[in-house]
């Protein structure tokens, strides 16, 4: 009961910040939206899920909600984004980059949950993976200066019961009518979580803003600092397709790939346009909760592997102020004895205000 109490009071707060987030934005998205560099507010509502890849284990099922804020003056003054938002970033000065020519926020809410392969065992199984959900908020940092862009994140959260797993994956195996996992009493204890987690991104364009057909390139490279991840990473996306879009990449699990960095030129985001496009994106894993358990408790664990990679790919769309972006992702074992190499989907709505 208790631990349904912090999810529920956690998913309080959350939907409270975002209220009082989109409603100050709707107040300014006059004074927000005038000029050529004012990127209009964006939601993107992001749904993964392992069905889709014909599996239902290991990443089983995660839901993220972005907001994003126009292209910003600067963090603590814009009317674009709520006084709430100008205080908390007076005391996350070290998070943002200073001296580029173009600067947005995002704010972030996500839940993901993890399983083993076997669903009808209760007791513990030693040899996959723990049974764990994250329930998540986050703030995010955008600047940009041409092709290049930093994003920073910060995300604070909880891990174990209190997260709402359990409720949330049998809530949608009983719509589906799907079997429910059993094994939720042996899932990770309750732990508060952080991570900060930075990258750096440039774009190769081949049409450099021209409409009609054009590919480009989105290179990464970055990691993540916290006790519910940390790592480093690298890897690139490559788009091919018609009207593409001034931003920096299309992959849903990419920071920055849902819409949320600034553009030099927001009317083109209302040109209609489709391409696919191909992903990769390699780590060296440190620590990761979901796999070496609790930091401060004994818990279930697995030995995991530091090296793992994944590629994807997918389709976009873009019409109007909306983009749908469809994409399917396969990674290599994360954990020694892991039967099965993880396959997942992920499925995007983004809208523009």
């Amino acid at each position: 009961m208790r631990s349904q109490l912090i999810g529920k009071w956690l998913l309080a707060a959350t939907a409270i910040s975002f209220c009082s987030i989109g409603t100050a934005q709707a107040h300014a998205r006059e004074d927000c939206t005038s000029g050529r560099t004012r990127l209009p507010p964006i939601v993107n509502l992001r749904v993964d899920n392992d069905v889709i890849g014909g599996q239902d284990q290991g990443y089983s099922n995660g839901v993220q909600l972005t907001l994003v804020s126009p292209n910003l003056r600067d963090y603590t003054n814009d009317p674009c984004i709520p006084r709430l938002a100008q205080w908390v970033n007076r005391y996350l000065g070290a998070l943002q980059a200073e001296t580029f020519e173009q600067q947005n926020m995002i704010a972030t809410f996500a839940q993901g949950i993890f399983t083993p392969t076997d669903f009808s065992r209760s007791d513990l199984i030693e040899d996959d993976r723990p049974y764990a959900a994250a329930l998540l908020v986050g703030l995010g940092y955008n600047a940009r200066e041409g092709d290049k862009l930093r994003t920073t994140q910060l995300q604070v959260g909880i891990v174990g019961p209190a997260a709402l797993g359990k409720e949330t994956q049998d809530a949608v195996h009983q719509i589906t009518g799907s079997e429910k996992f059993r094994g939720w009493d042996n899932q990770l204890e309750n732990e508060p979580v952080f991570r900060i987690v930075h990258e750096r991104m440039r774009r190769f364009s081949s049409s450099d803003g021209a409409r009609g057909w054009g590919w480009d390139t989105i290179a990464h490279y970055g990691g993540s600092f916290g006790n519910l991840a940390t790592y480093l990473n690298t890897g690139a996306e490559f788009r091919f397709g018609v009207n593409l879009p001034d931003d920096f990449g299309s992959t849903p699990l990419r920071p920055a790939g849902e819409n949320t960095a600034p553009t030099r030129e927001p009317q083109s985001q209302y040109v209609p346009g489709a391409h696919l496009f191909v992903t990769f994106d390699t780590r060296w894993v440190f620590y990761d909760i979901t796999l070496d358990g609790n930091t401060f408790r004994d818990s279930h664990s697995v030995d995991k592997r530091h090296a793992a990679a994944n590629i994807g790919y997918g389709v976009a769309l873009m019409r109007h102020r909306w983009k749908f972006a469809l994409a399917r992702y396969h990674g290599t074992r994360e954990f020694h004895g892991q039967r099965e190499t993880p396959v997942f989907g992920s499925f995007t709505i983004s809208r523009a205000f």
